[in-house]
């Protein structure tokens, strides 16, 4: 169990949504909060709003994550981490560009690789710590026109599992957390119906209860868990027989172009 009052707790993309959320419920249990996220300006708001430390962060470059965690080290050691930074793109794999493609790669999966790396040494050093791992359903749902994102949360439950058994004994933890869809900026322009939706303060609430239960594995609502099984179990046509009836036929990643245009704008190319 982590004590969150007085902890040292870093959470990349902290500067909107998931990141934000968890930010202020940490700063509200008392911890010294720090985060970090590629909009500089957007940074120093969300820090000024909630009185937490603000710092830029780009979690795809090894040397302005470590310069991330430096700076918070400046608090003392760190006890928590929660890898939250993401982007989601969406259309038909062959139609969206190959930069996009991997842009979505180098933020969310080479960032959690980044994050967990630097930080691991120092807190098995301290025989303790924590580390979140925001992954997604779509790492156990394969879902047409995210087919991206999907490959990256599937790598990210696959490494958190994996490190995860190489910790046992050393006194850090590691959890995963799969939210289903979430209403922050990377759903902006895309119909939600016939799925569970959650709020930012949802999954927050799930993140920062993990310092406490220190579970291997979340889903957000909890009642989701055997929809993972399902995608194993069942036939692969029967699986996308029901992907359409769930998207009401909808073409592969519809969505609202222009809602979408200002998070991709920022979210890269």
């Amino acid at each position: 169990m982590i004590a969150l009052d007085g902890a040292v707790v870093c959470v990349t993309g902290g500067a909107r949504g998931i990141g934000r959320a968890t930010a202020a419920l940490l700063a509200a249990r008392g911890a010294r909060v720090w985060i970090g996220d590629v909009d500089a300006a957007a940074t120093a708001a969300t820090a000024a709003d909630l009185g937490v430390t603000g710092h830029h962060l780009d979690v795809t470059d090894p040397s302005s994550f470590r310069a991330f965690l430096d700076a918070a080290r400046t608090d003392g050691p760190i006890d928590m981490l929660v890898n939250n930074a993401g982007i989601m793109r969406l259309g038909p794999f062959a139609d969206q560009a190959l930069a996009g493609h991997h842009r979505e790669i180098a933020v969310n999966l080479t960032g959690v690789v980044n994050g967990v790396h630097l930080v691991l040494p120092a807190m098995i050093a301290r025989g303790r710590g924590h580390i979140v791992n925001v992954a997604s359903m779509a790492g156990k749902v394969t879902t047409p026109g995210i087919a991206v994102y999907c490959a990256t949360k599937v790598a990210v439950v696959a490494l958190s599992r994996a490190v995860r058994a190489e910790l046992r004994g050393t006194g850090v933890t590691l959890t995963t957390i799969l939210p289903a869809a979430t209403r922050t900026e990377p759903t902006a322009g895309v119909s939600l119906d016939l799925q569970p939706i959650l709020t930012p303060e949802d999954v927050a609430e799930a993140i920062v209860a993990s310092a406490r239960h220190r579970r291997r594995e979340v889903t957000v609502p909890r009642w989701l868990a055997p929809v993972g099984v399902l995608e194993q179990a069942l036939p692969e046509p029967a699986l996308e027989t029901l992907k359409r009836v769930v998207t009401r036929h909808r073409p592969p990643g519809d969505h609202d172009a222009d809602l979408r245009k200002p998070y991709l704008d920022r979210a890269g190319p």
